[in-house]
């Protein structure tokens, strides 16, 4: 004899779990959002190799206790270590430091503009390394996205000096590896579990560019700032492991797809975020080319001919 579960508290399972997914998505926007600020505090006082290297080396434990509650595998299949090579280097050390540096000559809300491109990479990659079709309304969506970003960084008062101009190179470059590695990533690590992708290589990531930056930077801790240390605190415990596991949770909640959105969501948090700590007012023109450029990269999302196809 089965005992019927009434209507109701079937719906309100589903509001909660709706909530809960709701509330997930909201936090990985507003952690990754405000990781550009955590950036821009910490190189205030904290060169960029150094900086980057104590994020990691802050986030590294919990990564490791994380990956030995669940006793996932530290090590890459033998098979695979030269992807773990280029995971290190190609996700966690170079692009990071390239950002902080970035930080350095760029504001925080711009950054993470920039660095919202890094979608359109991997469809720019996918097509050359995966064989990926490429629909004319993700072109379009590529087009007015760039445009969008030349404009904001004109209306921005940027003038692209030497130091400017390297700057967005960098953040640039960044988000360029990034996407190199999502795709690399899809054709040789789909294998490979989240948690193992992720903790030896932050681990030694983070050892490396810390190692590099005492000897190329020689810092002074002394000279380091409370406000910076919050930061690079913040970075490793909040925006890096934090950030990690409820990613990792809506990963089991959300189409693939839907949670890509978080890509384009982000740098709206970010911007107004870092217009409102660095005392920047948002001009109208600033909103209406970022809402034109993240309408853009979400048209890259959505290959309309392929779903009209269907």
């Amino acid at each position: 004899m089965s005992i019927a579960i009434p209507a109701t508290s079937s719906t309100a399972k589903q509001r909660m779990a709706a909530w809960v997914t709701s509330a997930l998505f909201l936090i990985v926007c507003l952690s990754w959002g405000t990781t550009w600020l955590g950036i821009k505090i910490a190189v205030e006082s904290v060169p960029p190799l150094t900086a980057a290297g104590l994020r990691f080396l802050i986030a590294f434990p919990l990564f490791l206790s994380f990956a030995l509650m669940r006793r996932e595998p530290l090590l890459f299949p033998k098979k695979s270590r030269w992807f773990f090579v280029f995971v290190t280097l190609s996700y966690f050390s170079l692009p990071y430091y390239l950002l902080n540096y970035g930080e350095m000559h760029v504001s925080s809300g711009l950054t993470a503009l920039l660095f919202s491109c890094m979608p359109v990479f991997i469809l720019i990659f996918s097509a050359l390394f995966l064989r990926e079709k490429i629909y004319p309304s993700q072109v379009l969506g590529i087009a007015i996205g760039f445009g969008s970003l030349f404009m904001i960084i004109r209306g921005q008062g940027l003038h692209l000096d030497h130091a400017e101009l390297l700057g967005v190179l960098a953040i640039l470059g960044a988000a360029v590896m990034h996407a190199l590695c999502y795709v690399v990533t899809k054709k040789h690590g789909s294998a490979i579990s989240v948690i193992t992708y992720n903790t030896l290589p932050i681990g030694i990531a983070g050892l490396m560019l810390f190692v590099a930056g005492l000897q190329f930077e020689t810092p002074v801790f002394a000279d380091i700032s409370l406000r910076s240390w919050s930061a690079l605190l913040y970075l490793g415990l909040v925006a890096s492991v934090g950030g990690f596991i409820v990613y990792f949770l809506l990963l089991k909640r959300l189409s693939p797809i839907i949670l890509s959105f978080v890509f384009i969501i982000f740098p709206v948090f970010a911007v107004i975020i870092g217009a409102w700590y660095e005392g920047h007012s948002i001009s109208r023109e600033l909103m209406l080319y970022s809402a034109i450029l993240l309408a853009g990269f979400a048209i890259t999302k959505m290959p309309v001919e392929k779903w009209l196809k269907a």
